[in-house]
């Protein structure tokens, strides 16, 4: 019997059911094809702590080995990472003149080089081979691990600032990496945690963003369940539009600091919205199925019309779509990326072969956008093409951009 993840009680109740599927994170050459092992990808309740949680779970080893993402490749994404950076310096260590960073899961680097720009010592544990040798081959020191305990104490340091976008809610080793940032914290430390938000997930219908790295979908009351146990503790919070809606959470030592204003309101909403309940989820389940239907009679009206359908961006979390919508190269003809070490690639499952933005030759009639939390920056992007007739459909339209942009 498995329990939670973040309090160990044996009293969980699925609440959302995405069928098997593989692992999307894995993106396949031609010869991979049709040879994907699949995995449940289901959600449960705590009945206890009110943590939404996968059942199963694949080892990080196997997700992680040789990850394809890269964070620099998006504008915005390094735009909120450098607000991140400064916003932190500013509030907190502006008049200190040695300070240091720590980044856990820092993928190709982009975080830590806006700290560096800043004037921190920077250190970033990521364990995928391909993007810790970008970051080091670009100057941010980055040490190729998995971040626990133990590696905390490898490391034998305390930090300033550490910072965990959004990897907090990937972690298998939950409580040892949580013990490792106690440790690393320095005593009046700030642990800047950025991580989806679970009632903005479920307002979104961003179901999509359910899949076999994120293993927990916190909102604000269940990760504080977390760091209680281990001496820490939320003192701001901020909504933040990055990924259609994401928490930027500021924590240090239990009692270090008073609760701002701005999160104990954010915790009221919470209360008000019901978010964390058994019935909530139930809600939220049923209206991502009726989404699928509603998606794939759009798609199959377009290509009974003669449209020619290509899907835009290859995210990770459009595999969770693509796949429980069953979405295949009978709809979408490719999907177009800019990441070039996805380039002659296939999405898992559905098989749709990957072609890179640079090398498209044939303009499509639809766009069918799956990196839809990029919403602003895409349809700024390719406003000329919008100008002649081409659409963009939005699967997800998050709600926070969307007031964003006027939308």
């Amino acid at each position: 019997m498995i329990k939670c993840k973040v309090c160990d009680s044996k009293s969980l109740r699925q609440v959302i059911d995405l069928g098997d599927q593989p692992c999307c994170l894995h993106f396949l050459k031609k010869e991979e094809i049709g040879k994907e092992p699949y995995f449940p990808l289901r959600v449960v309740l705590c009945d206890n702590c009110q943590t939404s949680q996968l059942d199963y779970v694949i080892s990080k080893e196997e997700m992680y080995s040789n990850h394809t993402y890269l964070s620099g490749i998006t504008k915005s994404l390094d735009v909120h990472f450098k607000e991140v950076a400064q916003k932190v310096d500013n509030s907190f260590f502006k008049t200190k003149n040695k300070k240091s960073v720590l980044d856990i899961g820092s993928n190709d680097g982009t975080q830590l080089k806006h700290f560096k720009d800043l004037g921190y010592e920077i250190q970033g544990v990521e364990p995928s081979k391909m993007t810790a040798e970008i970051a080091n081959n670009s100057g941010i020191n980055t040490l190729r691990a998995f971040f626990n305990e133990e590696t905390a104490l490898k490391l034998d340091k305390k930090y300033d600032v550490i910072n965990a976008a959004g990897v907090f809610f990937h972690l298998e080793e939950l409580h040892s990496v949580t013990k490792g940032i106690k440790k690393s914290l320095k005593e009046k430390g700030v642990f800047v945690v950025q991580f989806l938000y679970m009632k903005s997930i479920m307002e979104n219908l961003a179901f999509d963003q359910i899949y076999h790295e994120h293993l927990l979908y916190y909102n604000l009351k269940t990760i504080q369940k977390l760091l209680s146990r281990h001496g820490l503790e939320i003192f701001d919070a901020q909504l933040s539009p990055i990924h259609g809606g994401s928490i930027i959470g500021y924590v240090t030592h239990k009692g270090t600091f008073q609760h701002s204003k701005n999160l104990l309101h954010m915790y009221n909403e919470e209360e008000v919205s019901k978010c964390n309940t058994l019935d909530h989820y139930l809600k939220f389940a049923e209206k991502i199925k009726i989404m699928r239907e509603e998606n794939l009679q759009y798609l199959r009206n377009a290509k009974k019309e003669g449209k020619t359908i290509y899907g835009f961006g290859a995210p990770i979390k459009g595999n969770t779509m693509l796949n429980y919508f069953g979405i295949g190269t009978d709809l979408l003809d490719c999907l177009v990326e800019k990441n070039e070490l996805r380039r002659n690639l296939y999405a898992p499952g559905s098989h749709i072969p990957i072609v890179l933005e640079s090398e498209v030759k044939k303009l499509p009639d639809i766009y069918y956008v799956l990196a839809w939390n990029f919403k602003k920056e895409i349809l700024t992007n390719n406003r000329n093409l919008i100008e002649k007739g081409l659409e963009f459909y939005f699967p997800v339209n998050p709600l926070l951009e969307m007031k964003n942009i006027g939308v």
